[in-house]
C-alpha cells in the first residue's frame, strides 16, 4: 500500500529504522524504541494538523449554533466523561483485549461529541 502524502515516506523510514534498531538492540529496548517512534508520529500528526488549520483559517463556521443550549453541551460533556472514565476503569476486568476495547469506547465517545458539535454548526 503506497501513499502520496509528503510525510508518508519519512514515517515509513522512521518505522523501518525503529524495527532495525529493535533487531540490533534486542527486546529489552523495545518499549523505549516504540515510545520514541510514537513521539515522532505524534509530532508529524501535530504538524499536519497545524498546516490544515493554517490553510483553513477564516473559512470555518461558528463552532456551535447559538440555538443549542449551553446546558445540552454541559450535559453531553458530563455524560461523556462519566462513561469514558467508567469504561476505562471497568474494561481491564473484562479480559485480555481491554486496551483495544478502551480505544474503541473512547473513539465512540469522541465521535458522538464530534457529531454533536458538527450538528450544531450553522450552515
Amino acid at each position: 500500500m503506497t501513499s502520496s502524502s509528503p510525510g508518508s515516506s519519512s514515517a515509513g523510514n522512521e518505522l523501518r529504522a525503529t524495527v532495525a534498531a529493535r533487531r540490533d538492540l534486542g527486546p529489552e529496548f523495545e518499549d523505549s524504541l516504540i515510545e520514541g517512534f510514537l513521539e515522532k508520529v505524534d509530532l508529524e500528526i501535530d504538524r499536519r494538523v497545524d498546516e490544515r488549520i493554517a490553510r483553513q483559517a477564516g473559512k470555518l463556521a461558528p463552532a456551535v449554533n447559538p440555538t443549542v443550549a449551553a446546558g445540552q453541551r454541559l450535559a453531553l460533556a458530563i455524560v461523556s466523561m462519566v462513561l469514558g472514565v467508567g469504561v476505562t476503569i471497568a474494561l481491564p476486568f473484562a479480559g485480555d483485549d481491554f486496551a483495544y476495547l478502551i480505544l474503541v469506547a473512547w473513539a465512540g465517545i469522541i465521535a458522538v461529541n464530534f457529531a454533536f458539535a458538527r450538528g450544531g454548526r450553522e450552515r
